[in-house]
């Protein structure tokens, strides 16, 4: 073999290893984010508010699970007691009284209860008045009640209570009422309508759902990454793949959460996440649901400002544009207006008139 053979082999093998020292640092640098490994797995309970520096040890005590006199008690209570559904209301809703001539027992009451509760798109309830506590309350097998009221919602997010709903209202207080010899009081149908009307033209107009978007500055995020990073800030995982959630801390084990962070739903579903590219995910907050004492608008900022801090993110608007920090202080300002006319109007924020009318 020639000297001219023997240097261009030596040239084509630099080459090759050129080409595939590029190829494998390309591919490294296109691989998405992925989460720091773990060496220890600490139990850490989700608390919320935490919004400590990135990298600052935040690691709680670990207990020991036990029962302690009472408190241990409560707390298992409180796991285990089923949500206590909000009564009726005559801010939002149609009420029907029903008139008995006698006692009726819970079991009864439960036996004749219609198949569902729902009228049209609008949640139906019945309510009886208990004799043991004097309160209107859903029947309860073991109590007795001395009278019952039936009753529909005015209106939600699916709009207004219209003649259709009210007529199947009236078929299923009826034929309850019916089956326990009750007399139901139906108030009149179009003046109910058209309260209905002027309840979802107040809500149409104070109704507000917040969201911003984090896009990635250059490299993309694996849903591990994406994970690791909002749960440093308190959220969990939710229900639906491709979704997090920042608990409430003062509303009960059932109230809704605070924030919402959601990706592409089939990324968090993928056979091998860590190859997957995310490069946005959306923070959101439902505000009619979240109590005001939440501080919520407030702690959405933080959120979208500490995860565009840690991830190397930005904040953008629908249009996709940077959102600028005056126009968070507007949208705050407007919020502060919108929270202070709900309670004018007796349905706060988070309260359960609210959570239901805007639901």
């Amino acid at each position: 073999m020639s000297t001219l053979q023997i240097s261009l082999a030596i040239i084509g093998g630099i080459v090759l290893a050129i080409v595939v020292a590029h190829s494998a640092w390309s591919a490294r640098k296109n691989l998405p984010m992925q989460p720091t490994p773990d060496p220890v797995a600490p139990v850490i309970e989700p608390t919320v508010g935490d919004f400590a520096p990135h990298g600052e040890d935040t690691q709680p005590q670990r207990l020991e699970p036990g029962f302690d006199g009472d408190s241990g008690m409560d707390a298992l209570t409180a796991l285990t007691t089923p949500e206590k559904r909000p009564g009726l209301d005559a801010l939002i809703d149609v009420i029907a009284p029903i008139v008995i001539d006698s006692v009726v027992s819970g079991e009864a009451a439960l036996a004749d209860m219609p198949g569902t509760r729902r009228a049209g798109s609008k949640p139906f309830a019945i309510e009886g008045l208990s004799l043991a506590t004097g309160a209107w309350e859903t029947p309860t097998a073991g109590q007795r009640y001395s009278a019952f009221q039936a009753g529909v919602q005015l209106a939600n997010r699916t709009g207004a209570l219209n003649q259709i709903e009210f007529s199947e209202f009236v078929m299923k207080a009826q034929a309850f009422a019916d089956a326990i010899d009750g007399l139901p009081e139906f108030p009149d149908m179009m003046e109910e309508v058209a309260r209905a009307r002027e309840l979802d033209s107040f809500a149409s107009t104070h109704d507000a759902q917040l969201g911003f978007t984090l896009r990635a500055r250059h490299t993309a995020w694996s849903p591990g990454y994406v994970h690791q990073s909002a749960a440093k800030l308190g959220f969990v995982a939710g229900s639906i793949p491709g979704r997090m959630v920042l608990p409430a801390s003062q509303s009960g084990p059932h109230a809704p959460p605070v924030l919402g962070l959601s990706f592409d739903t089939q990324a968090a579903m993928a056979e091998e996440p860590e190859q997957t590219a995310l490069r946005e995910l959306t923070l959101s907050l439902d505000v009619p649901q979240v109590l005001r004492a939440e501080q919520p608008f407030v702690r959405l900022c933080e959120a979208a400002i500490a995860l565009a801090s840690s991830m190397d993110g930005v904040i953008i608007d629908d249009q996709g544009q940077p959102i600028r920090p005056e126009a968070m202080e507007a949208i705050h300002a407007d919020l502060e207006q919108l929270y202070n006319t709900l309670e004018e109007r007796d349905m706060p924020a988070g309260s359960a008139l609210g959570r239901r009318l805007f639901s």
